[in-house]
């Protein structure tokens, strides 16, 4: 049976628009499925990004400058798109307005006003599907994680602890780019870029934060401006949120961390739960490895490590003997984005589904809450209903 085709255009043809052409690249890596993504038209602002789509990427047919048109093609069904955050309000209302599905890099705008228009926007087009890019959740030892918790294994919950840590602004001699700047990265700073990987996981299982206390840090003040002269840096480097969570008849500390700046992490996410039942851990540094400690009245309090075998949500040719990376879960992130597109949410070939607007929504009042605490010095409390 031919599968069904999703034509996709790419909006913002750099690192992450590569990474998706390399995951539409390797579809034969998946097993079983009826759907298929096809990069057929591709917009940047930049010669040279466009350029490396079409001497790499055979499938595409149509190559813009100006993102209008791309949305004016009527070949294409649905659009990735991956640019600086202040031009995601824009961009965003536009494509959902155009009638294009969209796959949109977090955090859907530059800050909270920004969101609600993106918002907006979704709430007037409900044929279109909207989804934003969280990858990390898609691996083996997180998709164990998460069916623990559907499990309620965990008993009460003692904290939670999630983050998202790399080193890569560790050297002062990098040079500034643009999220560094507030007028294209936005006073979150590292929030913003990073957060919605840590949430990602927490908000789907209902633990929003009641409160806030925001700990930022900047760091290095000033970078080379690769002209010769030093620009300053005018966003958070670091972040580091403590939150108290109270759901379901349970009240639990809950820390959240975003850093560009920590020491000998290359790019490390984790997410650990402990509970008085059972506790885990699944952290990217040890991608193979899913730590748990089950526990009974008087028994022996002992983390167990196993290895996560390649058991991802959508089957693939590996073996369980070899070891997923970050290209397997942007795989699996976009196989479960065309899955939904295709046969919708509730005919998934599995349960997980891509991190969704009001996830980014959600964090988005996070953040803003957390700028206050951190102007303030004093713990704000969120108030989600209103």
């Amino acid at each position: 049976m031919a599968r069904q085709t999703v034509r996709f255009g790419v909006i913002g043809c750099g690192l992450m628009g590569k990474e998706f052409a390399s995951a539409a690249a390797r579809w034969c890596h998946l097993t079983d499925l009826s759907f298929e993504p096809r990069i057929v038209a591709v917009c940047d602002a930049i010669p040279t990004a466009t350029e490396w789509f079409q001497k790499n990427v055979p499938s595409v047919e149509y190559v813009y400058s100006d993102y209008k048109e791309l949305l004016a093609n009527p070949d294409v069904d649905a659009i990735y798109c991956a640019v600086p955050h202040h031009l995601h309000a824009q961009l965003y209302i536009d494509i959902i307005q155009a009638g294009k599905h969209l796959l949109g890099e977090k955090p859907f705008g530059i800050d909270l006003e920004a969101n609600r228009a993106i918002m907006a926007a979704i709430d007037q087009n409900p044929q279109v599907i909207v989804r934003s890019s969280s990858e990390f959740p898609f691996f083996p030892g997180a998709q164990q994680l998460v069916q623990w918790v559907q499990e309620e294994k965990f008993g009460r919950i003692i904290e939670v602890e999630a983050g998202f840590w790399h080193s890569s602004d560790l050297d002062p001699t990098k040079v500034i780019n643009w999220k560094r700047k507030v007028a294209s990265n936005g006073e979150y700073g590292c929030m913003g870029d990073l957060g919605l990987h840590v949430l990602h996981l927490p908000l789907r299982f209902g633990w929003k934060p009641d409160t806030v206390r925001a700990l930022l840090s900047k760091i290095v003040p000033q970078r080379p401006d690769g002209k010769g002269g030093m620009a300053p840096c005018e966003t958070w480097d670091n972040a580091i949120l403590a939150c108290e969570v109270k759901t379901d008849g349970q009240q639990f500390p809950m820390i959240l961390s975003t850093k560009r700046i920590a020491p000998g992490h290359a790019n490390t996410w984790f997410i650990r739960v402990t509970g008085t039942d059972f506790s885990a851990e699944f952290t990217t540094k040890n991608p193979k490895r899913i730590a748990s400690l089950p526990y009974t009245p008087g028994g022996v309090q002992a983390w167990h490590v196993a290895d996560a075998p390649y058991q991802s949500a959508y089957g693939t040719i590996t073996g369980g003997i070899f070891e997923f990376g970050f290209s397997d879960s942007i795989l699996q992130m976009w196989a479960a984005f065309c899955d939904e597109l295709a046969n919708g949410r509730d005919g998934m070939r599995q349960p997980f589904y891509c991190a969704t607007p009001e996830e980014a929504a959600d964090s988005h009042r996070l953040f803003t809450a957390a700028l206050a605490s951190g102007r303030t010095g004093s713990t704000i409390t969120l108030r989600w209903e209103e």
